[in-house]
């Protein structure tokens, strides 16, 4: 069964920090391609982001999608397509020696600031757009498309950019993917934004437990008040208390998913001062009460507050 809620660490996480990450693409190419396997440490959980665009190949076992406003489980290995500065974590949780992780990064004008005007890039430019809502494709058409990225590794800078132009046209044109639908968070990062951002995401990470007022917020990156607001907003589409509210709720799915805690308990320890507003928040975001929602642990897909079963 697939889970979807709204992304935050596990309990059994300790509390991650979102780290900007800077790529750099092999001298003599314009992105970068990567191949771990099971001796390479990439399956902490490590909550980040960065301005490339992201091709994640998994070739087997089972993991956990974590892309900021959505959890899902895969089985079977994983082909996921992510737009620049979505937060996410890694998603192996089950790895063995058979498996190997491919990851391509591209900035979007990796061939140059208007190539993607051309005629002939119009399906990958739409590609592109697609990916900010995060793309996962199924079926045997992932791991045909797998194949391909492995096949990246040993070919000369020339080959390996023809070989990504074929992939991405394949992938602009198939049907076999779903929409993951993040786009209620995805941050427009300019680089003087990024160290306010990271400011913002530490303190809810380290205080969403307690209450957080839009004083305290705003004075932790020296803004006033109305600027803090009209900041946020414009970063991450979101009100500063609505990221809050869904920060909590997710956490609280998670522990409803994993915990033997009691619906009260869990409502203080997600930072909600009194039960009722627990409940209605949750009922609010997720179309659920908790208590219905512990009990089924249902089938949900969050978009934009609103639920699709």
């Amino acid at each position: 069964m697939v889970n979807f809620v709204l992304v935050l660490p596990s309990s059994h996480y300790k509390i991650m920090k979102a780290q900007l990450r800077k790529i750099h693409p092999a001298f003599g190419s314009s992105f970068s391609v990567r191949k771990y396997d099971q001796k390479d440490s990439f399956t902490e959980s490590v909550w980040h982001f960065h301005s490339e665009y992201e091709l994640i190949y998994i070739s087997g076992g089972s993991g956990t999608r974590h892309i900021m406003s959505h959890i899902s489980d895969y089985e079977e290995g994983e082909l996921l397509f992510l737009g620049p500065d979505i937060p996410h974590f890694a998603f192996t949780k089950v790895f063995d020696s058979q498996h190997v992780k491919i990851v391509v990064q591209m900035k979007e004008d990796f061939l140059g600031n208007r190539f993607l005007d051309n005629p002939e890039m119009e399906n990958i430019k739409k590609l592109f757009l697609r990916s900010k809502n995060g793309i996962a494709f199924k079926g045997k058409f992932r791991h045909l498309i797998g194949v391909e990225l492995l096949r990246l590794e040993n070919k000369s800078p020339f080959e390996k950019l023809i070989g990504l132009l074929n992939i991405l046209e394949e992938l602009a044109i198939t049907p076999e993917y779903e929409s993951l639908n993040v786009k209620g968070f995805t941050m427009e990062l300019k680089t003087q934004d990024e160290g306010r951002m990271n400011q913002i995401f530490h303190y809810v990470q380290d205080n969403f437990t307690e209450s957080i007022t839009l004083e305290e917020i705003s004075k932790e990156v020296n803004l006033t008040v109305p600027s803090f607001c009209r900041f946020f907003k414009r970063m991450s589409h979101l009100t500063f208390i609505q990221f809050l509210n869904e920060y909590r709720i997710a956490h609280a799915c998670k522990l409803l998913q994993q915990e033997d805690m009691l619906i009260t308990d869990i409502s203080a320890s997600c930072g909600f001062q009194t039960l009722s507003h627990f409940n209605r928040q949750f009922l609010k975001i997720t179309g659920y009460t908790p208590s219905h929602f512990k009990e089924n642990k249902p089938i949900v897909k969050m978009l934009s507050n609103q639920v699709v079963l």
